[in-house]
């Protein structure tokens, strides 16, 4: 019992950073309704970001709780900043094409963000400083939690609560969900489409910056190709949600972690990766819409 606990406390915690990446998909997704396969390496970018931002600041002897709170602004503004002109340079001016262009033009940014992180940053991994102090909690069945999966947890909650918060009870957020039903209709009730868009990827950005600084903390390893597979998995948890739905997201990127972690304590951790696309096959042969989304019928 105490093995299964632990292992669900674990579950959740990554769970919890596929569902912070996953968001990013699924609200563009939802806008324009194509998959941004770019996202992991800015989940990647930010991860970085919050490495040099962690190493000046603890040179300016910063320290503590500011040191952690201002590395995570920094690397969620600097990846926002790089969302932004990804949407404005690279997939803007392809919108009005056909889907697949825009899908291979995602696929190409991917490939330019791993290829300018290894030239930027460098191909050798980099070790991420330990700005949190270490500490190990006892949960009640004899579980144990670090205080890095603590922070997982609490950050992540965090961050997901204010985006649902900005979603459903701010005038972004409405914006976002009329030019999200209807484009074209929004723009002809005076919604600026174009600047909700740029603001979508945005936020979805910062969410991933935020996923990737708490990883570096729990596992304090950056390198530039880092963001491939949490990327992918991500992606899945967004499939197996519901695309386009937010709260589906959150849940599939849940589900996601604790049959992760579940099959590789209980099967082997050789099978930990291919549990992802084993979900993504199941899920789409018996619920393609997802967990939480609704078929929509189109019209030929």
């Amino acid at each position: 019992m105490q093995e299964f606990l632990q292992q669900i406390v674990n579950g959740v915690s990554w769970g919890s950073i596929y569902a912070l990446i996953a968001l990013g998909y699924t609200m563009v997704y939802g806008i324009l309704r194509f998959v941004n396969f770019a996202h992991g390496d800015i989940y990647m970018v930010g991860a970085f970001l919050g490495f040099y931002a962690a190493g000046w600041l603890s040179g300016q002897g910063v320290t503590g709780l500011p040191l952690v709170l201002l590395v995570f602004v920094s690397s969620m503004l600097g990846s926002a900043l790089l969302g932004v002109a990804l949407e404005q340079t690279a997939y803007r001016p392809v919108r009005s094409q056909p889907k697949l262009t825009a899908l291979i033009t995602a696929i190409g940014v991917s490939l330019f963000l791993e290829n300018a992180g290894n030239l930027v940053f460098g191909a050798d991994p980099k070790f991420f400083p330990q700005i949190l102090e270490s500490r190990t909690f006892h949960l009640p069945g004899g579980a144990l939690i670090p205080s890095t999966q603590v922070l997982i947890l609490a950050g992540s909650t965090a961050l997901m609560l204010s985006l649902n918060f900005v979603i459903y009870r701010t005038r972004l957020g409405r914006a976002m969900r009329a030019v999200s039903f209807n484009r074209d209709a929004a723009s002809l009730m005076g919604i600026p489409a174009d600047r909700i868009i740029t603001a979508t990827f945005a936020l979805g950005s910062a969410l991933a910056a935020a996923a990737g600084v708490l990883v570096a903390l729990s596992t304090p390893r950056v390198d530039p190709l880092m963001g491939v597979m949490p990327g992918l998995k991500a992606f899945v948890a967004a499939v197996l949600g519901g695309i386009g739905n937010i709260p589906g997201a959150m849940l599939g990127g849940l589900v996601m972690g604790v049959a992760e972690t579940l099959v590789a304590g209980y099967l082997s951790s050789t099978y930990r990766d291919a549990i992802a696309f084993a979900i993504l096959i199941a899920i789409l042969l018996w619920r393609p819409s997802g967990l939480l989304g609704r078929a929509v019928t189109e019209k030929v």
